[in-house]
């Protein structure tokens, strides 16, 4: 099964956003730099991870995108659902009812052993990806990755993202105009 570079993507921007701090974002613009992509190429999938409610998109100049639920409650399986769609990977298109040999529908009352086959090892695949928190990765890779790597990366996360002000704030600066 090969899965599309989005879902790699988007993975790794889903796992940056664990580390930014509080209610801040951080820039798609960020984040294609940080993994050397197009930005309008990573817009894309950012725009279906938050159609899908795994990241929130934040309006205005300190704008960008950050998680809209905790990583503990984000899994590998909804991202590449959000991704890639719900839809199976293996499509059976029952061409065994093709070519020259074909019989007539009665033939083939039984399901396809192949499509069974490929359904049962998709349901595995998508079990497996529902127990990977996000947290559990971003946890991981904290734990054991080469320190530089760790330092780097939450070092650029730090740089980029940009604080929210809360609403108690923005009521305070507006009653004191």
């Amino acid at each position: 099964m090969k899965l599309g570079e989005g879902v790699e993507a988007a993975i790794h921007c889903a796992a940056m956003l664990a580390g930014v701090e509080g209610n801040s974002a951080m820039a798609a613009s960020a984040m294609a730099e940080a993994f050397g992509l197009s930005p309008s190429y990573l817009l894309k999938h950012l725009n279906m991870l938050s159609a899908a409610h795994i990241l929130e998109s934040v309006s205005g100049p300190a704008g960008g995108y950050r998680l809209a639920r905790p990583a503990e409650r984000i899994t590998l399986l909804d991202i590449v659902l959000a991704v890639e769609g719900r839809e199976p990977a293996f499509r059976c298109g029952e061409i065994r009812r093709n070519g020259p040999v074909r019989l007539d529908a009665s033939a083939y009352v039984k399901p396809c052993g192949i499509n069974a086959a490929m359904l049962k090892a998709e349901k595995a695949y998508r079990a497996a990806l529902a127990e990977a928190k996000l947290s559990d990765i971003v946890s991981e890779y904290m734990t054991d990755a080469d320190p530089r790597s760790v330092a780097a990366g939450c070092a650029f996360v730090a740089r980029h993202q940009r604080p929210q002000k809360s609403s108690s704030t923005k009521q305070a600066q507006r009653t004191s105009r």
